[in-house]
């Protein structure tokens, strides 16, 4: 994937290993292997499909922001880590709003460091882009194996460092 970063925060946010992180991740999903190594749905493998060639947009907003978007897109008034926004066509992976304050704050209870955190949650939202979800616990369990096992395979490969 191409990211386009664009840091609206006061947080400083690593830019160079968020790139490797997301090139791995869209390296991962589109392997020959990745059907065989992750428990990956069809649907999600025919949305990873060109995923390498495909512009994903990051966005690092602070905790007020945060909290309006999320009041005004999913009615939650609190702000959360990661929104997740499909592209515009099809050459979009497509958007993530993400909060560094909240990341942060969740990197304490989730036992992560904050950049693992921060790379948890790249893998969380770009599931959510290729079409997982975790609204019934049946999708919940599939889309958190995923997340784990992806996780853990570019922990392996790219680091936290």
């Amino acid at each position: 994937m191409k990211l386009l970063f664009i840091n609206q925060s006061r947080d400083s946010v690593p830019e160079k290993w968020l790139r490797t992180w997301v090139r791995g991740l869209s390296l991962l999903l589109t392997a020959p292997a990745a059907k065989r190594k992750f428990p990956l749905a069809k649907s999600v493998a025919t949305q990873a499909k060109g995923l390498i060639k495909r512009e994903l947009v990051v966005v690092f907003v602070n905790s007020g922001e945060m909290k309006r978007m999320n009041k005004f897109y999913r009615g939650k008034n609190y702000p959360t880590d990661v929104l997740s926004f499909e592209g515009p066509d099809k050459t979009s992976v497509g958007e993530l709003v993400i909060c560094p304050p909240v990341i942060r704050t969740n990197s304490k209870g989730s036992g992560l460091t904050e950049r693992g955190e921060l790379g948890y949650m790249i893998v969380h939202g770009v599931l959510h882009l290729l079409g997982m979800d975790h609204m019934s616990k049946r999708d919940e369990a599939a889309m958190f194996a995923l997340q784990d096992a992806v996780y853990g395979a570019l922990e392996k490969q790219v680091g936290l460092r």
